[in-house]
């Protein structure tokens, strides 16, 4: 047993050299490459694309302001945000999905007022008077991710006998998002979503504990699944997306992409 303490160091410490060499080619080295691109969908986006198969013109132009984290929460393990600071352009891809969305760029316009700008100065191809025609929008959409609540529900067992052992645990946080239509000509707010969305998490571990003689051995092995944080940020976005062409708009919606209503707050009131 004693000589195995020794052996186990030698074998780590020459996987910890083999894993850095050197030297390497002038040309670089090869760089790992796994998955694929693939489109960035949510469960809602088929929603939003089977909006483009409806029959409808007119419809009006929409410009999207500034969607953000209100949240105020930092994620200090990681040092940033814990949330997504590009709510904005994810409104934006929601509506072009929807293929019914007449969008005009109002978030950054640094641009897009330089090229007026330097067409008014003489210095471009294209004359000032080309852009008198711009188009207005008819609505401005804006809000903010206002919350982030971790630990609505965390629930987990761990069992060590001897050192050895393992355990499980669950974890549920919400993410919600409010959102509101302007209109362009009379400032008025004709339409609101307030949507939220809760996210799962789940953990498996086991570990081992070993003494021999004055050194302990540790051996850890687990498996984490978490449902991903800012996907919850994107189909919040594109369900809001959703009502706003559906309900405000008056487009048909599927009976599939309804959204799910609850009465948990209703119930907390009959018992007061």
């Amino acid at each position: 047993m004693r000589l195995f303490v020794p052996a186990a160091i030698a074998a780590v410490a020459l996987v910890v050299t083999a894993c850095n060499t050197g030297p390497y080619p002038k040309e670089g080295v090869q760089p790992a490459f796994s998955f694929p691109v693939t489109s960035n969908d949510t469960p809602y986006s088929q929603c939003l694309r089977a909006l483009g198969e409806v029959q409808g013109n007119h419809l009006p132009v929409f410009a999207v302001g500034e969607v953000a984290d209100k949240t105020g929460q930092i994620n200090y393990d990681e040092n940033g945000y814990a949330l997504s600071q590009g709510v904005s352009e994810m409104v934006i891809s929601a509506l072009a999905k929807t293929d019914k969305a007449n969008l005009v760029e109002r978030l950054d316009l640094r641009i897009p007022l330089a090229e007026v700008q330097l067409a008014e100065q003489g210095r471009l191809s294209r004359s000032a008077d080309e852009y008198t025609d711009l188009p207005a929008s008819d609505f401005v959409i804006a809000g903010a991710l206002t919350e982030l609540n971790y630990n609505i529900v965390s629930e987990g067992a761990q069992l060590f006998i001897d050192g050895i052992g393992g355990g499980a645990r669950t974890v549920v946080i919400n993410v919600a998002l409010d959102m509101r239509v302007i209109s362009s000509r009379s400032f008025a707010v004709p339409f609101v979503v307030s949507l939220q969305k809760q996210i799962y998490g789940f953990e498996v571990e086991a570990n081992v504990f070993r003494f021999f003689g004055d050194t302990l051995v540790e051996f850890d092995a687990g498996r984490i699944r978490n449902e991903p944080l800012q996907l919850g940020v994107r189909s919040v976005v594109e369900m809001g997306v959703y009502q706003i062409m559906t309900e405000f708009l008056g487009l048909p919606a599927s009976e599939s992409c309804r959204l799910v209503e609850t009465d948990h707050m209703a119930s907390y009131l009959e018992q007061l």
